[in-house]
């Protein structure tokens, strides 16, 4: 990797949904590594507008841009918006309900 970048335009790559996970609309998802850091793989995730499932892996993350609800099997829903950070825990069922196209910089566990 570089050692500087701008977040808003890199490239990412497309990233397949399972059918079953897509729950809204004809969303659409896209992943770029960016690299390690001391074992931890570090990139940008982007998701289209629509609704999808997921159960999580270990990471936080910084929302870049759009505007999201993600709601949690526990009931707790969360507000996405650019500037949040968020915590997810590995085997986390989660709905993603995304308003305007969402991008986001992670950490996660490998």
């Amino acid at each position: 990797m570089e050692r500087c970048i701008n977040v808003h335009e890199v490239e990412l790559d497309p990233l397949p949904l399972e059918e079953d996970d897509v729950l809204v609309g004809c969303p659409t998802a896209a992943l770029k590594a960016l690299g390690e850091f001391s074992g931890t793989e570090f990139g940008l995730w982007s998701l289209t507008s629509g609704t999808v499932r997921d159960v999580e892996a270990d990471e936080v993350f910084v929302v870049l841009e759009g505007g999201a609800t993600v709601r949690f099997e526990t009931g707790e829903s969360i507000e996405l918006a650019p500037g949040v950070f968020v915590r997810l825990h590995a085997g986390e069922r989660t709905e993603w309900e995304v308003r305007s196209p969402l991008r986001k910089l992670y950490v996660a566990a490998g």
